[in-house]
């Protein structure tokens, strides 16, 4: 074989690798807009699904969910849900400030954000996580807009420490009861687990957790315009 020949057999593998890596990096991007009809599943449940551990999820339109958990969620997560567009910059810069480095950075991810990662990224945090995930967040936010990504949010988050995803199993599983009969103490609570729900429980919460339930149903109390994003 010639060194020409061999040259452009290593040119075709490596254009065929980079065409191989643009279309994974733009599937995302792809799919997106059918979520604005399809009920999505995490990457977290499909690795569950895989390893053949249990994933306990009912999708539970926004509508039969109680008012009191998307607001619950907004005010111990992303406060400015409803006035940014995927990312809050602001958020973000006070973050980064307060970091060290990128591995001790707190917080700084919208739920739009989470809700990226939890569609097609993996947890953990990593300088090439967020890079993917800044843009993706943007996008989201613009095509399937704040109340449905609100939907997708709670019907895929991590709930519980045996494959709990979603609001439905998330209340029957702490409190035996429907998502749709949450009330603003319960929704609390389940906003209180959220950043570690395999180590925190709702259904029995340690102090801290009820210390936080506490906060997060006071400001819900006094702040109900930060959810009106999410109402019809």
């Amino acid at each position: 074989m010639t060194v020409g020949k061999s040259r452009n057999i290593v040119f075709r593998v490596l254009r065929g690798i980079a065409i191989a890596i643009v279309l994974v990096l733009l599937l995302p991007y792809l799919i997106t807009p059918f979520y604005r009809a399809v009920n999505p599943v995490s990457t977290l449940m499909l690795w569950r699904w895989a390893r053949g551990a249990p994933v306990v999820r009912s999708w539970a339109p926004l509508t039969t969910i109680a008012p009191a958990l998307p607001l619950s969620v907004i005010v111990a997560e992303d406060a400015r849900f409803c006035t940014h567009h995927g990312i809050d910059f602001g958020e973000l810069r006070a973050a980064i400030a307060d970091a060290d480095e990128f591995s001790d950075m707190r917080g700084g991810s919208t739920l739009v954000q989470q809700t990226a990662k939890n569609l097609f990224l993996w947890p953990g945090r990593s300088v090439v996580r967020k890079a993917l995930e800044f843009p993706l967040a943007l996008w989201i936010d613009l095509i399937l807009g704040k109340r449905r990504v609100m939907e997708i949010y709670l019907n895929i988050a991590e709930w519980g420490p045996d494959g709990e995803f979603g609001a439905e199993a998330a209340a029957r599983r702490a409190f035996a009861k429907s998502a749709r009969e949450l009330n603003g103490r319960e929704a609390a609570t389940l906003a209180a687990i959220l950043p570690n729900p395999v180590r925190r429980s709702a259904g029995k919460p340690a102090a801290g957790v009820r210390r936080l339930a506490g906060i997060y149903e006071g400001r819900a109390r006094k702040s109900p315009e930060v959810a009106a994003c999410v109402r019809r």
